[in-house]
């Protein structure tokens, strides 16, 4: 057996192919069809001012192994902080439990599997100091109170982290992935007239310091403070049945959670999903195509290797209106006899990997922004999407507009706040009439959770006109 051959990050820890590949016969022994092993290590930094004053400063660490046997659509898993080989077969043993049968036999040699670089580093975060990182803060501070004499409240945060993955598996596949990260946030409290209002703004990455060009720091001042100040100009939406615009890049938040989640794979194999029989089925109009990525260079969404060492790339889920394939992992992979699609994911090494998005868009179409606004006689242009629920199995959902604008013959008049939207995934994605050709992957710090899990997601849209969609506030209809 090569003498770390495929381990280089981890060799730091002690880890070598031996320990792996035991760890790996052991999750074996009892018949499991597939067993693979999941190093994590990370350092985190979380620095946050309010006011110009430091009021959180902490720095994090995470290491560990996850251990996992898969029989059929079953898996048992072990997981320890421990990274001794003692403690490494005491996992597998764990995960081992699942299946009752035969041993088979594990890896006598392992392979390194190749992996693209979608995320270099210039700075790596462990070279930053936090002299420098002070700063930063300080000076967005400072500019986010001149900006206006209406500012009563300020708060900054940037946090970053970088470490390391290394997956491993019963078919002698090893890789390791280095994956950075980083989210600076901007958040304004502003007062007129005794009244008050909030706003801000945020960009992320998997990138080094060097992500924080003065474009990108510029552009989150300016949209932190607009957004802010915009709200003093609001008035209640309407209410009713009406057309409804959503504005490029942040409006994928309701792509990817009324729409998205439902391609998961795990959801179809169960039944649960709306999208179970609709392979090779319409679900939307021609002009309509819808993408996971993970290739979209420095985003936060972006990866290099899934979970399960499986290669990451760009998977085409709706193509010309019809529903090509969902979103894999290796168990929902084997389940419908298809490859891997590169979205087993896990939020750390104390979790089994699941069917999960990566950068979820849809693609541009035929139709320019200024086409689709001016075809709206009366309706809702919807520009700050803040949160929702979903119900994934029927596709129901509600989500929370934080600010947008009326649409009156053909022209956004005035601005609008604090709005529900209301509907279903799949009817809407079917209520799709125009796209726009303006499409934006939003570069905000997005997470998305599913079952206790929790892992970072891009999300975009080009601008996109939904024929009729429920439209709750305060207004009048």
């Amino acid at each position: 057996m090569a003498k770390r051959e495929g381990i280089g990050y981890f060799a730091r820890f002690g880890v070598t192919e031996r320990w792996i590949a035991e760890a790996l016969a052991e999750a074996l022994s009892r018949g499991a069809d597939h067993a693979d092993v999941f190093f994590q290590h990370r350092v985190s930094t979380s620095l946050a001012l309010q006011d110009g004053a430091v009021n959180r400063a902490f720095q994090g660490v995470s290491l560990g192994v996850g251990v996992r046997a898969v029989k059929g659509d079953q898996q048992g898993y072990g997981f320890t902080e421990d990274l001794s080989p003692e403690a490494l077969r005491e996992c597998a043993r764990t995960a081992a439990a699942i299946a009752d049968g035969p041993a088979r036999p594990g890896p006598q040699a392992f392979h390194v599997s190749p992996r693209p670089a979608r995320y270099p580093v210039q700075r790596p975060w462990s070279q930053v100091r936090p002299e420098e990182r002070l700063p930063l803060l300080s000076a967005l501070n400072e500019r986010a109170f001149a900006a206006d004499p209406r500012m009563v409240k300020v708060s900054v945060s940037l946090s970053d982290g970088e470490g390391a993955i290394l997956v491993a598996d019963s078919q002698g596949r090893i890789v390791e992935d280095d994956q950075p990260m980083t989210t600076l946030a901007l958040s304004c409290v502003a007062e007129q007239g005794g009244r008050r209002e909030t706003g801000g703004y945020n960009v992320a990455g998997r990138a080094g310091f060097e992500f924080y060009g003065p474009d990108r720091l510029d552009r989150l001042v300016h949209r932190a403070v607009e957004r802010t100040l915009l709200l003093f100009e609001a008035v209640p939406a309407p209410v009713g049945e009406m057309p409804v615009v959503l504005a490029a890049g942040s409006s994928g938040i309701l792509l990817h959670e009324a729409i998205g989640h439902g391609m998961e794979a795990d959801f179809n194999r169960k039944n649960t999903s709306i999208y179970a029989d609709r392979i090779g089925k319409p679900v939307a109009r021609p002009f309509v195509s819808i993408v996971d990525d993970a290739t979209v260079p420095g985003a936060r969404g972006a990866i290099n290797v899934d979970d399960e060492g499986n290669a990451a790339g760009r998977t085409v889920l709706v193509e010309n209106g019809v529903l090509a394939t969902y979103l894999h992992d290796a168990i929902s992979a084997r389940h419908y006899g298809v490859v891997p699609t590169g979205n087993g994911r896990r939020e750390s090494y104390q979790h089994a990997p699941l069917p999960r998005m990566r950068a979820t868009y849809m693609l541009p179409g035929p139709h320019r922004h200024d086409e689709i606004v001016a075809s709206v006689k009366r309706g809702l242009y919807c520009d700050h999407f803040q949160n929702g629920q979903v119900n994934i199995g029927a596709g129901d959902f509600t989500f929370y507009v934080k600010s947008g604008w009326l649409i009156e013959d053909g022209k956004r008049t005035r601005p609008v706040k604090d709005v529900n939207i209301i509907g279903n995934g799949p009817r809407v994605l079917e209520q799709v009439d125009m796209v726009g050709d303006d499409l934006v992957v939003d570069e905000g710090g997005w997470t998305c959770g599913k079952d206790g899990q929790s892992v970072p997601v891009s999300q975009g849209m080009p601008t996109v006109r939904v024929a009729s969609l429920t439209v709750g506030g305060q207004g009048k209809g």
